[in-house]
């Protein structure tokens, strides 16, 4: 095993901080790139060197997969992370880079392009006995409405090309699937350039479980246990926790064997995630995420495996850097993703400039985050802002931690989803580990109940002041007043 002396991180925002980080430990000297608004950033601030990316829009820098080649070459980078999302599973991009001579930190290019095609990943998950909902393979419009009377409605439209929640439509009757393919074969073209869709089962009110693995070139599969990815809205996930609560041990046991029998039937290599549906003790496959997760710190604080480390040593050459046998998770660790949407406004994008930012702390709370004070949001970028962990020795223990990071957590000048993240962590079902996909739906309805009333009111009284600009950073770096007098004057 050789590890580069430089690496470029092809990213942006937090995960390139996260994969700065990485580097450091490893003694590898990092190289940003950035767009022109992210020229203050903290990963440019934080890495050695740093190359400008010639505007915002991702097509000319975050996207531009020849350009970070050569930019790569340019800064002597002996491999190149691409974090997630942008071109993290571009099976084009990753073999640029080994033409290149770059070693790409994920999957090869012909694993990337076996998960990148989700319904020949669907074939692989059946052909090795794992067991998929309903569906088809990609269809074109005239024989989609065969099919679907074939399968049976509500079913799933979704796209073939990609994943991360995009070109996925639900069709509830037949006189609604002509509109519904024209939008996902739309979008599923603009965002993955592959217009192809396929169908598939709907689940009412399944559960949506995640199995860690490591894969190296010698064949070697070790999964990190499961997490519980359930609180999502528009199939992008908000919450999640690892271990998922509520699992028989017979479950979590035929979820991490099946998460290891696909990773071996699509030759897998490099950190990855196998995704599932969950209706009652039956499990179904549902896609293969190539790259690291932006939900990966609740497994590294429930294992103590550094997965961005394991990710860097794999492409170097080694082999998965622990064995079965030593994965053993202990506690509960539950992420909530902050995000720059208004959710009272519909959880829409709130651009801006971000004026102060007070960051949570303390015993059991890992934060990761580029946010800082000056921050420009734009709207060319996924608006997560920041992610805050918190591990425990027991759920309950980790949930009420959690609700004290996120009264700590303080951003002005734009909206987040803290009071979102607030109200779920109040409701019972969440709090008794009992909840499906549909769970987000309860933040409207949710809102007549006393205790949501009072968060609602809480989180309205933060918003107003972020959005007043009177959130100011203490001179002394610890949270404004409001944060906790308010919370606890409002529960009373």
């Amino acid at each position: 095993m050789i590890l580069p002396g430089r690496l470029l991180v092809a990213n942006r925002g937090e995960i390139a901080v996260r994969v700065i980080r990485a580097c450091r430990d490893l003694g590898i000297s990092p190289v940003a790139v950035y767009a022109p608004s992210d020229a203050a950033a903290r990963h440019v601030r934080l890495a050695d060197d740093a190359l400008p990316l010639p505007g915002d829009a991702p097509a000319e820098g975050y996207l531009n997969g020849p350009l970070l080649v050569e930019l790569a070459r340019r800064a002597g980078a002996a491999a190149v992370h691409p974090g997630y999302g942008f071109l993290s599973e571009h099976a084009g991009f990753a073999a640029a880079c080994q033409a290149a001579g770059l070693t790409f930190v994920g999957p090869p290019a012909e694993v990337l392009a076996r998960c990148g095609d989700k319904a020949a990943a669907r074939a692989a998950a059946a052909a090795a006995g794992v067991p998929v909902l309903p569906g088809t393979p990609p269809v074109d419009d005239d024989r989609a409405a065969h099919e679907a009377a074939a399968i049976g409605y509500p079913l799933l439209i979704k796209a073939a090309g990609g994943g991360g929640g995009k070109g996925i439509h639900l069709v509830r009757a037949a006189d609604e699937l002509p509109a519904a393919l024209r939008l996902a074969r739309g979008e599923a073209q603009a965002a993955f350039g592959d217009a192809r869709v396929y169908l598939e089962g709907w689940l009412e009110r399944p559960r949506h479980i995640e199995v860690q693995v490591l894969a190296d070139a010698a064949g070697r599969v070790v999964h990190l246990g499961e997490r519980a990815c359930s609180v999502q809205r528009r199939h992008q996930k908000l919450i999640e926790e690892a271990p998922a609560p509520g699992l028989s041990a017979s479950l979590r046991g035929a979820l991490a064997d099946a998460a290891v029998r696909v990773a071996r039937a699509i030759g897998y290599r490099n950190a990855g995630t196998v995704e599932f549906l969950v209706d009652g003790e039956a499990c179904f496959f549902l896609e293969v995420n190539a790259r690291i997760q932006v939900e990966h710190p609740v497994t590294e604080a429930t294992t103590g495996v550094d997965l961005v480390v394991a990710q860097i040593l794999i492409a170097a050459g080694a082999g998965v850097p622990v064995r079965q046998e030593d994965v053993t998770p202990v506690g509960c660790a539950i992420e909530c993703r902050i995000s720059a949407e208004d959710p009272h406004g519909g959880f829409l994008p709130s651009a801006g400039r971000v004026d102060g930012v007070v960051e949570p702390a303390g015993p059991g709370i890992r934060v990761d985050s580029a946010l800082y004070a000056g921050q420009v949001v734009s709207r060319h970028y996924d608006p997560l802002l920041a992610k805050v962990i918190a591990w425990a020795p027991d759920r309950a223990a980790a949930i009420a931690r959690m609700r004290r990071a996120l009264a700590e957590f303080a951003v002005s000048g734009v909206d987040t989803t803290i009071p979102f993240h607030l109200w779920a962590l109040e409701q019972p079902r969440f709090v008794a580990g009992d909840y499906d996909v549909r769970f987000a739906e309860g933040w409207g309805a949710g809102l007549a109940s006393a205790t949501a009333q009072r968060l609602a009111i809480l989180a309205a009284a933060a918003w107003t002041q972020a959005r007043a600009g009177r959130l100011r950073l203490p001179a002394d770096g610890a949270a404004p007043r409001w944060t906790a007098r308010a919370r606890e004057e409002a529960l009373r």
